[in-house]
């Protein structure tokens, strides 16, 4: 009898007992594979997209083939006033990444509801690959872009979901579990711009949304090779409904407060992450301004900040499991709000130390070093191995039963909010000295720690797991 079905009660003893992986269930090898395939292709698209469009697509000459360009245009312009090319590649490229932390939402709520993870999951995977397989014919680039909309909807909360669902709500291998799940991201992040960037620049633009659509394929293939060793589906329909109106599965006052609280502490996860991803927003601009960036009489791509970034946070999300599993052999492993508000602090570190160059710019300096650049990475990926992945770990264990898909995807929405409030501000390198511009983002990660802790508090008790009643 294979984990799809196998009972809920048996599935979670056997998961208590399966540690084939690292010391974890042999599903979250799996998940974490195919994960790493589905974020390959989307990091492979998304190094591509603004380049395609500004240098190609958008170009005057090309625009017009592009099917319903001339209706979205106008769209855009009507909230922001007439774009350059440039800056219609980056509205459409902004929009792209913004509805990707969007969709989840509701790929979530139709696994939960009516189609299951695992058929979600697939169609998903399906939709992704078929978006980036149509990126090679230039009218047809809003369905293709809105068949990886859809797709990424269906798939990212649903995978996240069933790695939570790997684990009883007691086990504290879950917030480990989901540290080496985005491990296997900061892996695609370093390898996709390499291969599909290089396919697309030096070989042809088709070539590396193709090398994408390719990766998203072998992610979908190894998902079902996997699919015995991953969580039975729950019960969905007339079956759900009926047990839904057992007395142990209704959420009660203390299921609705912890969905409450877990919705309104979505604006500090927010604060949280403005370090992290300025990094990708006004950190390179600044970069160029007041960085040296010759090493060796070669000038160094700012864009390969963007790699170091990415090879460091692979080590230090490596180095973070490590810390956590000599801890837990040793002492009480903390919970996930104490772990992510620890991960503010150390995480403010990063913009707080980006103050000490800026001070000697304005102070007649000459451009800083690009070392800068390798501390500011070090000190910001050590406190991000411990926010994001812990608070994957927290909504899912939290979140009421047959509801995780959907919890999973409003957990990503404070990515989406984030990610609009660091581009706001980006906007104030321009009005503020650098000094002041760091020491407001370091600021507000330290305040976004201190909310958590105040979370802790206030509300432990609440978001604690409920004590595992003793098996019959």
């Amino acid at each position: 009898m294979t984990s799809a079905t196998l009972p809920t009660g048996a599935a979670d003893l056997r998961a208590r007992h399966d540690r084939a992986f690292l010391g974890h269930p042999a599903g979250l090898g799996w998940l974490s594979f195919c994960e790493l395939w589905e974020r390959f292709s989307y990091y492979g698209m998304q190094a591509l997209l603004v380049l395609y469009l500004s240098n190609y697509l958008f170009m005057p000459e090309n625009i017009g083939n592009v099917a319903g360009m001339d209706a979205l245009r106008h769209a855009i312009e009507s909230v922001t006033g007439p774009r350059s090319t440039q800056q219609l590649a980056s509205a459409v490229f902004g929009l792209y990444v913004g509805f990707v932390y969007l969709t989840p939402i509701f790929g979530g709520l139709i696994a939960d509801r009516w189609l299951g993870r695992t058929k979600t999951v697939v169609i998903g995977a399906l939709l992704m690959a078929t978006g980036h397989f149509l990126m090679a014919f230039e009218a047809a680039l809003l369905p293709a872009l809105a068949c990886l909309l859809l797709g990424v909807g269906a798939f990212k909360g649903n995978i996240a979901a069933q790695v939570g669902d790997l684990y009883a709500p007691g086990d504290k291998r879950r917030a480990s579990a989901f540290q080496i799940f985005m491990l296997a991201v900061q892996i695609a992040v370093i390898a996709a711009p390499i291969v599909c960037g290089t396919l697309g620049e030096k070989v042809g633009w088709h070539w590396g949304f193709g090398s994408a659509g390719v990766g998203m394929l072998i992610g979908l293939f190894v998902y079902l090779a996997g699919r015995r060793w991953l969580p039975p589906e729950a019960p969905r329909g007339a079956s759900a409904r009926a047990k839904a109106r057992q007395p142990e599965a209704r959420m009660g006052r203390r299921g609705l407060l912890q969905l409450a609280l877990l919705v309104a502490i979505l604006p500090i996860l927010m604060l949280s992450i403005v370090g992290n991803q300025q990094y990708n927003n006004g950190f390179p601009l600044w970069s160029q301004q007041h960085m040296d960036m010759v090493v060796a009489g070669f000038q160094v791509p700012v864009t390969w900040l963007q790699a170091v970034d990415a090879l460091i946070s692979t080590s230090t999300m490596l180095a973070s499991l490590a810390f956590w599993r000599w801890w837990a052999n040793r002492r009480r492993e903390p919970d996930e709000i104490t772990k992510m508000a620890l991960g503010c602090f150390i995480a403010a570190g990063a913009p707080a130390l980006l103050m000490i160059p800026a001070l000697s710019i304005e102070g007649g300096g000459a451009r800083i070093s690009i070392l800068w650049s390798f501390g500011y990475a070090l000190v910001n990926n050590i406190g991000f191995a411990n926010i994001l992945p812990v608070g994957l770990a927290l909504y899912s264990r939290v979140a009421p039963q047959g509801f995780q898909g959907l919890m999973l995807g409003i957990y990503y929405l404070h990515l989406f909010f984030g990610n609009l409030f660091v581009g706001w501000l980006a906007g104030l390198l321009e009005v503020m000295k650098g000094s002041n511009f760091w020491l407001l983002h370091a600021a507000l990660v330290a305040a976004a720690g201190l909310g958590l802790l105040v979370v802790k508090l206030v509300f432990g008790r609440l978001l604690a797991p409920q004590e595992e009643q003793p098996a019959p």
